[in-house]
């Protein structure tokens, strides 16, 4: 397909280490905060109780990184510091070391798998038209909703909410990213690298399954079909941007036309992968109950933003589900039966539990 074997690495390089890393680091907090007890945090705030100097220090720090860019950059990036200075403070020089191998190479290998998976979109965009099966999956969406689709439910919201509804919408469409870098940390943290790498590994298998239905039933997206969705769509919104962006790449690898430079682009619709990677997430931080809760509570929210925000057919959603299964029962079978065999256990009535087991 003359396609080139370059990447553009200052996009990839920010997207990825800088602005992702920052996030899933401060989102990991956030989920320790839910998720484990109150004395794993008692040591920082009674250093900081004790030490005024200290205190003052971070109020100083926060206050010009705010100057410098936004308030929730500063709260990020603070926050962020905290937890690093913290987990050098709590681990010797080699424990230190192991921690930090422990994430980084599970994150090199989530980086290698999506050097794949965009330069795959790029190939399989070039020899199966992107858009070929999006009015078949629009018609099975009809169906499903009793003759409306994604484009209906997005007009109605338009004309319903008002557009700081849809920036909240973005918010939760957007963060769903950070969910896979925490749960890298925190599964590498807690289980070790390879448990770690086992979860990217989930994660990428999930992507591989994605392109090879890609490349069977190509589709993007409710907003390719929708003729009235760049005249009604609100245009200071990411979501109009980037999705008339996708549609213009799509039709030029389509069409031959010469590409620099290999990048962040994505095309696939069905499945879902906004949908099977929380799926996946929630799997491999299941021990955590509360955590599990409020990242379902979050997803619930996440299916409502990529439908309102037409990014996906609804059938595209429900597929993400057996994707996120497939891909979780390739990659850790071995906890899937023991999960299933306890339930079994646990689901029996009193009285026959013992023979059972």
């Amino acid at each position: 397909m003359h396609l080139p074997l370059r990447f553009d690495w200052t996009v990839l390089a920010t997207a990825f280490w800088l602005v992702l890393a920052a996030q899933s680091i401060f989102v990991t907090v956030l989920l320790l905060f839910i998720g484990f007890p109150v004395k794993t945090f008692a040591p920082v705030l009674q250093r900081l109780g004790r030490d005024k100097s200290r205190m003052a220090m971070v109020l100083a720090y926060f206050l010009i990184l705010w100057w410098s860019f936004t308030w929730v950059k500063a709260l990020v990036l603070t926050v962020d510091t905290i937890a690093v200075i913290e987990l050098r403070e709590r681990l010797n020089l080699r424990d230190l070391r192991k921690a930090v191998l422990a994430v980084l190479w599970p994150a090199l290998y989530l980086f290698a798998g999506f050097l794949l998976i965009f330069a795959y979109n790029d190939v399989i965009a070039s020899v199966r038209f992107s858009f070929a099966n999006d009015a078949a999956f629009n018609s099975i969406d009809r169906r499903l909703l009793h003759g409306t689709s994604v484009s209906d439910l997005s007009h109605w919201a338009i004309r319903t909410f008002p557009i700081s509804f849809f920036y909240f919408l973005e918010f939760i469409y957007f963060g769903m990213f950070t969910q896979v870098g925490a749960a890298l940390i925190l599964t590498s943290l807690c289980y070790g690298k390879s448990r770690g790498l086992q979860f990217v590994g989930t994660v990428s298998t999930a992507y591989c399954i994605a392109l090879i239905v890609f490349s069977l039933w190509p589709s993007q997206g409710p907003y390719y079909l929708c003729a009235e969705h760049f005249s009604r769509f609100p245009s200071t919104l990411q979501a109009y941007t980037i999705e008339k962006v996708l549609i213009a790449k799509a039709l030029a690898r389509w069409n031959h036309e010469p590409l620099s430079r290999i990048s962040t682009d994505y095309y696939i619709a069905f499945p879902c992968m906004h949908i099977a990677q929380p799926l996946i997430v929630m799997w491999f931080l299941r021990r955590w109950k509360r955590i599990v809760a409020v990242l379902a509570a979050y997803d619930v929210l996440l299916v409502i933003a990529i439908v309102l925000l037409e990014w996906h057919y609804f059938v595209d959603i429900l597929a993400a589900v057996p994707v996120a299964g497939i891909a979780i029962a390739i990659t850790d079978f071995s906890g899937l039966r023991n999960w299933w065999r306890r339930n079994q256990i646990e689901n029996v009535p009193t009285g026959q539990g013992t023979a059972s087991l």
